[in-house]
């Protein structure tokens, strides 16, 4: 597959339209030779200055993995499209899919791979009130059919075309085609399903009769849009938003054709700065997902200084031995790792902070190891100053239910006598924190350049650290030509 080659000639493709339409332009988005330095270095991101939203279709296809996101550019909204062999270095294609192309904007949807084996995507026609099917025509993912219409029919063989509906997801269960649609959030998702993505039989609506919201903790009139649903193990996962909880999942059953939910959790905490999520299944059998992240709300100065359209670090997710959901950092992302320093067998004094020497930036990983921590309050800071003053605070306690990190308290209590294992990502202002793989957290924190310290404290306690290790890391993208100049000095 030669994707240098088609990539070019994409680049210097046009359409010669009629005087009544416009000329279809297909750009590729691509990084300022030197881009600010207050940009993520290792969080993939739009380059452009334009309006940039959520991931999309997903796909592992010959040997690359494709994503899809949502931005704006002068003839409306537009998927771009990036491709990798890790998930981690990406590059971007011709956009060549938007209002000139396929007959309307593109807004959110799915990736699949059909049942005999070809890659296609769903997704909402923006301005056109229905939901799309289109299928890949080229192994590079960079030339797509012409979209046909997802409307299901009633029990009566009747279109059922005034039906509003937005954001589907399409999965496959014994052979069947099903399809989700969001609708508003008055009204709740529906399912329909098909055995050749032309013909839809609509079933009803998606959750089943005996949802439990007293057992969830959530109602069954909550919206449920940015709709992502596959198995893992022997359940089904739903991944969804709603717009007032942000990113979320369900964990249940297929029961008569629809979704039996067993436990709800939510993966956002703060003004829905976690949002729109979207998945793949890898070769080697992991489930993937992404998220669109932007600081909202008092923030606005962070917004001014990152590139828009930021997407999460990839997650792996998993289910544990009770059936809970398990969240693990992208295992490649360890490639990304460089300068190692670690610390061993330290003990930080109760009522006290310490700073680790040679510890700190704003481009780098930290994973802690604490020895069943009983003290009342500790924790690690980081991005602060030089008199441990300022920073962002990740912190627990005995007996806590909560993991705070910053601003945002995600529910997370350890057991009795087990270790706590935190890793921390800081990618300029932006922190993502794993513990314990059962839980994952996103922040967003205002620090003066020069405070890149990192500092553990205990309070009402003892702190055992069984080890601590830090790494700078490697940006995902390539090199400035300031920094080009500088290695050949």
């Amino acid at each position: 597959m030669n994707v240098s080659r088609t990539l070019l000639l994409l680049t210097l493709l046009t359409s010669v339209c009629s005087a009544q339409e416009a000329q279809t332009v297909i750009e590729t988005p691509a990084m300022p030779k030197n881009p600010p330095k207050t940009w993520l270095t290792y969080h993939l991101a739009h380059p452009g200055p334009e309006l940039a939203l959520d991931p999309n279709p997903v796909f592992f296809w010959k040997g690359r993995y494709h994503l899809h996101y949502i931005y704006k550019n002068q003839s409306g909204y537009v998927f771009a499209h990036v491709s990798s062999d890790d998930m981690v270095h990406w590059d971007w294609h011709p956009t060549v899919l938007g209002p000139t192309t396929m007959g309307h904007g593109m807004f959110s949807g799915t990736g699949f791979i059909t049942k005999d084996g070809r890659p296609a995507m769903v997704y909402h026609g923006k301005g056109s009130g229905r939901n799309w099917i289109s299928y890949a025509l080229d192994d590079n993912l960079d030339q797509w059919s012409k979209p046909h219409e997802m409307t299901p029919r009633d029990k009566d063989g009747k279109l059922m075309t005034d039906m509003p509906y937005f954001d589907p997801d399409i999965w496959i269960n014994d052979g069947t085609y099903y399809g989700v649609n969001g609708r508003s959030s008055k009204e709740s998702a529906v399912i329909m399903k098909s055995g050749n993505l032309k013909d839809w039989d609509y079933i009803g609506e998606l959750l089943h009769p005996d949802f439990d919201e007293k057992k969830l903790g959530v109602g069954r009139d909550e919206d449920i849009s940015c709709a992502n649903m596959f198995q893992l193990g022997e359940k089904w996962v739903l991944l969804c938003i709603s717009h007032k909880l942000g990113c979320r999942y369900f964990i249940g059953d297929f029961k008569g054709e629809q979704f039996l939910p067993e436990q709800h959790g939510l993966m956002n905490w703060s003004r829905a700065e976690y949002f729109a999520p979207e998945s793949l299944l890898t070769p080697d059998g992991r489930r993937v997902m992404w998220a669109w992240c932007a600081p909202r709300g008092v923030r606005k100065p962070i917004s001014k200084r990152l590139q828009k359209g930021i997407q999460s670090l990839p997650r792996e997710l998993s289910l544990s031995e009770e059936g809970t959901l398990l969240i693990k950092p992208l295992r490649e992302l360890k490639k990304l790792r460089s300068e190692e320093k670690t610390v061993e067998d330290l003990t930080v004094k109760s009522d006290t902070t310490h700073r680790l020497k040679g510890i700190s930036g704003d481009t780098m990983e930290l994973e802690i190891v604490l020895d069943a921590p009983t003290a009342q309050g500790y924790g690690v800071k980081v991005l602060c100053d030089e008199d441990g003053e300022k920073g962002l605070t990740i912190s627990s306690g005995k007996g806590s239910k909560t993991l705070n990190v910053g601003y945002i308290q995600p529910p997370f209590a350890l057991q009795e006598g087990e270790d706590l294992t935190l890793r921390i990502f800081v990618d300029k202002n932006m922190i993502e924190v794993f513990a314990n793989d059962r839980q994952a957290a996103l922040a967003w924190y205002e620090y003066d350049p020069q405070d890149l310290q990192v500092r553990l404290f205990s309070k009402g306690g003892d702190l055992k650290v069984k080890r601590m290790s830090a790494w700078q890391m490697k940006s995902i993208y390539p090199k400035s030509e300031t920094e080009l100049k500088g290695n050949t000095q």
